[in-house]
């Protein structure tokens, strides 16, 4: 048994500010050794992000009290039973979603939808069922299976990819969370071909990763869609052609106007029923509309079925950038490497594990697309 600090959320739904209310108290827990087919991870970095604060805030509601964070990076410090493919010393991105290789998800090559771990993390458990953080001795549940916002997690193997030793930590810690779903949102789930329009309707970490993976892909117009005008001149620098305030009482048709009678793939990441509204308005007639927004489970929106097939349009959803991330994670490392995914872009800086609760204040109110704990 080991000593760690951790960021741990004990009762969601506090009031903001959360600087001031403190959800996350940063305690020394107990950490167990690594089991059968676990590794202890020593974490460098671990990115800020909207499915944390849907935690927080009790939008995505998960049993407390937890150890909170879900994208990180780090170095391999011990391997548990079982694990012979890593050595100490390793450097490795934590993936949220592990798979278990066996299940029909993972048979198919769908391993974002693996079903254990979507039992697993729903109950706030590592893969095996297990839980190594304790304090007092009482367990404490894990966050989609990484607890990254710590100085060590044990996680299972198949929460880890091993990564170039030459990658920043900070940079790639984006990788586990970030690029996977917003560049995967774009190659795996909509297959965007070299030439066609694509419009983002929500400039966070994700949306804007999804921007840069339309660059990569050769879209020929890439729209940004956002409330706020930073976002937007960002969007722009990022690669953005054209760019639109949603807060326009017309945007959907201001920006069919403009690109002919929409775009052939629109991608939504905001988390809310409005602004899929909006992405489903502008697709053009044949076009998809994808998202990968995680509201509120009990927001919804009207589908016009006649539309829906009149027109010929398909609406898919995205998790984890329908990615097998032992695949895509080094083929967009390498992209990174080329300056075709320039991810650094996407932060917005750092900051220390005891402004963690500040931070999710900056996040929640807009102010930063993706914020760094660096330890």
């Amino acid at each position: 048994m080991m000593k760690t600090r951790a960021a741990v959320l004990d009762r969601m739904g506090v009031e903001p500010p959360y600087e001031t209310s403190r959800p996350l108290a940063i305690e020394e827990l107990d950490l167990a050794p690594p089991g059968p087919g676990e590794v202890l991870v020593r974490i460098r970095a671990a990115g800020l992000c909207h499915s944390d604060l849907s935690t927080i805030n009790g939008d995505r509601p998960r049993p407390t009290p937890m150890a909170l964070g879900h994208e990180a990076a780090g170095v391999v410090e011990a391997l548990g039973a079982g694990v012979s493919d890593l050595k100490k010393g390793d450097h490795v991105v934590l993936v949220f979603v592990p798979s278990c290789g066996h299940c029909l998800p993972c048979a198919e090559g769908r391993p974002a939808l693996c079903e254990p771990a979507a039992a697993a993390n729903g109950a706030g458990t590592l893969l095996s069922g297990e839980r190594r953080l304790s304090r007092d001795g009482a367990p404490i549940h894990h966050h989609l299976g990484c607890s990254a916002f710590a100085d060590f997690a044990v996680v299972s193997r198949r929460s880890v990819v091993p990564i170039d030793a030459e990658l920043p930590f900070e940079h790639a810690a984006l990788f586990g969370c970030a690029v996977l779903t917003g560049v995967g949102s774009v190659v795996n789930t909509a297959k965007v071909p070299a030439g066609a329009a694509v419009a983002v309707v929500g400039l966070g970490g994700v949306g804007l990763a999804a921007l840069l993976g339309a660059a990569a892909a050769g879209a020929s117009r890439i729209v940004a869609v956002d409330l706020a005008e930073d976002k937007l001149e960002v969007a722009r620098a990022l690669g953005a052609t054209d760019t639109f305030d949603a807060r326009s009482p017309d945007c959907a048709g201001e920006l069919r106007e403009a690109t002919a009678g929409g775009v052939d793939f629109a991608f939504e990441f905001a988390g809310s029923a409005r602004a899929m509204e909006l992405a489903w308005r502008i697709t053009r007639r044949g076009g998809t509309t994808v998202t990968a927004g995680l509201p509120p489970p009990g927001q919804s929106m009207p589908l016009p079925l006649v539309t829906l097939v009149a027109e010929e349009r398909t609406v898919k959803g995205s998790y984890i950038g329908t990615c097998v991330p032992l695949r895509d994670l080094p083929r967009y490392v390498a992209l990174h490497r080329r300056g075709r995914l320039p991810v650094e872009r996407l932060m917005s800086g750092t900051l220390s594990l005891e402004d963690i609760n500040l931070g999710f204040d900056r996040l929640r109110e807009g102010r930063a697309i993706r914020q760094v704990i660096v330890f």
